[in-house]
């Protein structure tokens, strides 16, 4: 009966790769979530106060949301500017995860 059981250190070396990728993924992701959260309560606040704390958090999210954009793109790990290029990109890491399911 084959096992679908992998070691500890092969599970290491299979995904060491992705590790910044998909940490960097969840990050842009979330700070993604963080703008239109804040840009949701920001409609919907009526006190001055509110609003200009919500708009300062907004901005902030928005910055985290650049820099962790940025340096994707540095890192070879985003590629919002060549569709085609994202896709293979996408597709390399689909078939990596299901390579590991296989093995």
């Amino acid at each position: 009966m084959a096992t679908t059981t992998m070691k500890k250190e092969e599970l290491l070396k299979a995904t060491a790769p992705l590790d910044d990728l998909a940490i960097a993924t969840d990050m842009l992701l979330s700070a993604k979530a963080a703008v239109r959260s804040y840009a949701i309560a920001l409609t919907e606040t009526a006190t001055p106060k509110v609003h200009k704390i919500l708009k300062a958090q907004l901005d902030t999210a928005i910055e985290t949301h650049r820099k962790i954009a940025v340096y994707m793109i540095e890192n070879e790990m985003y590629h919002p500017y060549n569709v085609e290029k994202q896709v293979e990109h996408d597709v390399l890491k689909a078939d990596n995860a299901l390579s590991l399911i296989k093995e």
